[in-house]
């Protein structure tokens, strides 16, 4: 049973992990490239071989919340239950605004139809975006550290202490016990 606590948690850093891998990589090599000069630099998601990045988010955010929930389950009774409690509160917290902001806004700056010019409005707006991008990454990496830190604690079982009872009466007392 042990072994399966371990291997539960270890897929779900290592999903949590592929998740910061790809936005690293989006930060790096794509996001520099279509938001220096939209809509004139997104032409590189239009057409019939257009990048489509969401396939990789739409698969690997549900494979991950899946490993984190069933590691949660599997350390429930030990001492790594917080960590993966904070990193899945906090994990959810960061999809539901992906979900608000950043993927709505990709949408919209996305579906400018292609011009070959600059819009400045759309450099400013993909500026923005990429900053408070920068800054969820930041945040997933503090969550990875967290929840591979959950790794080094022990899978004992947290024992809480139970209030020991009194005896009524002992032998040899004054009341006949």
């Amino acid at each position: 049973m042990n072994s399966m606590k371990n291997l539960l948690l270890i897929l779900a850093s290592i999903c949590f992990i592929i998740v910061i891998g790809g936005a690293v990589y989006e930060h790096i090599a794509v996001i520099p490239k279509w938001s220096a000069a939209p809509p004139r630099s997104l032409s590189m998601f239009q057409g019939e071989y257009g990048l489509h990045a969401e396939y990789f988010w739409m698969s690997i955010h549900p494979i991950t919340l899946l490993f984190m929930i069933s590691a949660l389950i599997a350390n429930w009774k030990n001492s790594r239950r917080k960590n993966i409690l904070i990193v899945l509160g906090s994990y959810v917290l960061i999809l539901v605004i992906t979900s608000i902001y950043f993927v709505p806004e990709l949408i919209e700056i996305f579906g400018t139809t292609y011009q070959d010019t600059v819009d400045e409005g759309l450099v400013e707006r993909a500026s923005l975006w990429e900053t408070l991008s920068l800054i969820r990454l930041v945040f997933l990496f503090v969550l990875a550290y967290i929840l591979l830190n959950a790794l080094t604690k022990p899978i004992a079982v947290v024992v809480v202490p139970q209030p020991t009872s009194v005896p009524l009466s002992y032998p040899n007392d004054s009341m006949g016990g």
